[in-house]
C-alpha cells in the first residue's frame, strides 16, 4: 500500500510540475504577467488558509521570523513567479522546464557560496557538468530561430536563483515551518501586491481574457500550486530526499512532449541529446550526504 501511495504522489508531482509550464504559456496569451500571477495566488490562498484552519496549522511564522515571512512573499512568490511567466512568453516550455530542473544544482551552489557549506568532490563534478550543459543549451537556444528575447532566459535564471536563495536562507535560519504556513499568507500577500501593481501598470481588461487563459490561471493556483507542492512535501516524508528530487528529471520531459503536442513545436535534437549529461550532473548533486561521508 505504501508503494502505491509513493507512486501516486510521484506521478502527481511530475504531472503537475510538467504541465505548469504549458499552463503559464496559455495564461499569458491574453492575461498580463503581473495580473496573472496575482490572481493565481489569490485563487490559491483561500484554500490554503482553510487547510490551515482545519489542520490547526499556524498561519504566522514563529516570533523572530515574521519579517522573513514577508521576504518570502516577495522573493519566493511575487518576483520569481512573475518572472517565470514573463520568461515563458519568450522561451519554449521545454527550455523553461530544463532551466528549472536545475533547482537542486542552484540550491547546492548557493549553499556553498552563501552558507559556506562543504561540497564533496562528486557534488562539484555534478555542478560542473550541469552548469556547462545548461550553458551550452542556452547558447544554442540564443542562436536558434525559436528564441528572440535574451531577457526571457535571464528572467528565468533570476527566478531560479531567487528560489535557491530563499531555500538557503531557510536552512540558515532553521526555518522548519509547515508547508501550509510557508505558502498560505505569503500567497495572499503576493496576490494582493501583484494585483494592485498590475492595476496601475498593466491596466488589465477582463473582457479581453480568454476562457482558456482564465482556466489556466486557476489550474496554476488551485491544482498545480497547491496539490503539486503538498504532494512533493508528503513524498519527501515517504522517501529519501534523493528519490523525491528525481522528479526534477521527469517534469521537463513531460513539459517537452506536451509542448510538442499542443503547439506542434518539434523537440530539437540538441535538447534530447543534452538532457542525458544534464540528468547525470543533477543526479550527482543529489547523492545523499550520508553515502558520501561513508565513502569519503
Amino acid at each position: 500500500m505504501n508503494k502505491i501511495v509513493i507512486i501516486i504522489l510521484f506521478s502527481l508531482v511530475s504531472i503537475t510540475w510538467g504541465t505548469t509550464w504549458i499552463a503559464m504559456k496559455i495564461a499569458i496569451e491574453t492575461i498580463p504577467p503581473f495580473f496573472a500571477t496575482g490572481i493565481r495566488f489569490l485563487a490559491a490562498s483561500p484554500l490554503l488558509i482553510i487547510l490551515a484552519y482545519y489542520t490547526k496549522t499556524p498561519l504566522l511564522f514563529p516570533y523572530g521570523q515574521r519579517w522573513f515571512q514577508f521576504i518570502i512573499s516577495i522573493f519566493y512568490f511575487s518576483l520569481p513567479f512573475t518572472l517565470m511567466l514573463y520568461g515563458g512568453n519568450y522561451v519554449s516550455s521545454s527550455i523553461a522546464s530544463i532551466i528549472f530542473s536545475n533547482m537542486p544544482v542552484a540550491v547546492l551552489t548557493v549553499s556553498f557560496l552563501y552558507l559556506k557549506q562543504k561540497l564533496f568532490f562528486i557534488q562539484k563534478i555534478g555542478i560542473l557538468i550541469s552548469l556547462i550543459t545548461l550553458l551550452i543549451v542556452l547558447l544554442i537556444e540564443l542562436e536558434s530561430q525559436y528564441f528572440y528575447q535574451w531577457k526571457g532566459i535571464l528572467a528565468l535564471l533570476f527566478a531560479l536563483f531567487s528560489h535557491a536563495m530563499i531555500y538557503a536562507e531557510c536552512q540558515k535560519k532553521c526555518c522548519n515551518v509547515s508547508v501550509i504556513t510557508f505558502n498560505a499568507l505569503p500567497s495572499l500577500v503576493s496576490g494582493i501586491l501583484l494585483s494592485t501593481i498590475s492595476w496601475f501598470i498593466e491596466h488589465p481588461h477582463i473582457n479581453t481574457f480568454s476562457k482558456k487563459s482564465i482556466f489556466a490561471i486557476f489550474y496554476l493556483g488551485d491544482f498545480s500550486g497547491i496539490f503539486g507542492i503538498l504532494s512533493y512535501f508528503y513524498l519527501q516524508q515517504k522517501v529519501s530526499a534523493f528519490y523525491a528530487s528525481t522528479v526534477f528529471l521527469i517534469f521537463p520531459v513531460i513539459a517537452g512532449f506536451l509542448e510538442n503536442y499542443i503547439y506542434k513545436n518539434t523537440i530539437l535534437f540538441y535538447e534530447m541529446w543534452f538532457i542525458f549529461p544534464l540528468i547525470i550532473g543533477i543526479l550527482l548533486t543529489l547523492v545523499p550526504i550520508n553515502y558520501l561521508k561513508k565513502n569519503k
